[in-house]
């Protein structure tokens, strides 16, 4: 038995393959004539709500017209502009403080038009808790940085090094107890991009 293995491996070692060139793969994935536009349908058929934001428009402003945000008690936000942010994430000793976090605002890294995601990065921020137990999420998104389609996405990004981070598409979700869709059952009850100009 054994011999028969080593002839088969040696068989195999010996075996060489006329070398073929590599598929073009750089027309991969679908293309939009605005990006933007189908940013914000994908993120609505996924559950969540796209603003594309007026240019000069403060981000206050219109996080203002955010229910969710109006009514928020405890805010924290990673973006300059949201004068209501009232948690300070360097007096937070620990991450279970931020149990009751009522609304996080999060700067997006890219967008992808083909499924309304939002790669978002920890940048040397403590806790990360805070952007799934935060009852309400909006992120933030310069409309420049919307691609087509993952392929573009991931010629994009950086992953090296350490640290985390995440595509975030819509509010929590899940369609597994009897197929029915439970929003926010796992984090984030809501998700809102901001699109900036």
């Amino acid at each position: 038995m054994a011999d028969s293995r080593r002839e088969v491996l040696r068989d195999l070692r010996a075996a060489q393959l006329p070398p073929a060139p590599l598929p073009e793969l750089s027309g991969l994935g679908l293309r939009y004539a605005d990006p933007r536009q189908q940013f914000a349908r994908s993120l609505t058929d996924v559950g969540g709500r796209c603003v594309l934001m007026a240019p000069g428009t403060p981000l206050g402003d219109e996080l203002a017209r955010l229910p969710e945000y109006t009514a928020a008690r405890k805010i924290l936000s990673l973006v300059p502009g949201v004068g209501r942010a009232n948690v300070d994430l360097g007096t937070v000793a620990d991450a279970h403080q931020l149990h009751d976090l009522d609304f996080c605002v999060l700067a997006g890294e890219l967008g992808v038009a083909e499924n309304g995601a939002v790669w978002i990065t920890e940048r040397g921020s403590r806790y990360r808790a805070a952007w799934f137990l935060a009852q309400h999420i909006a992120l933030v998104l310069p409309a420049w940085k919307i691609v087509d389609n993952l392929h573009q996405a991931y010629e994009r990004l950086s992953v090296g090094g350490p640290g985390f981070a995440i595509f975030i598409s819509g509010p929590s979700k899940t369609a597994d107890i009897e197929q029915a869709l439970v929003i926010g059952a796992q984090g984030p009850r809501s998700c809102t991009v901001l699109v900036t100009s």
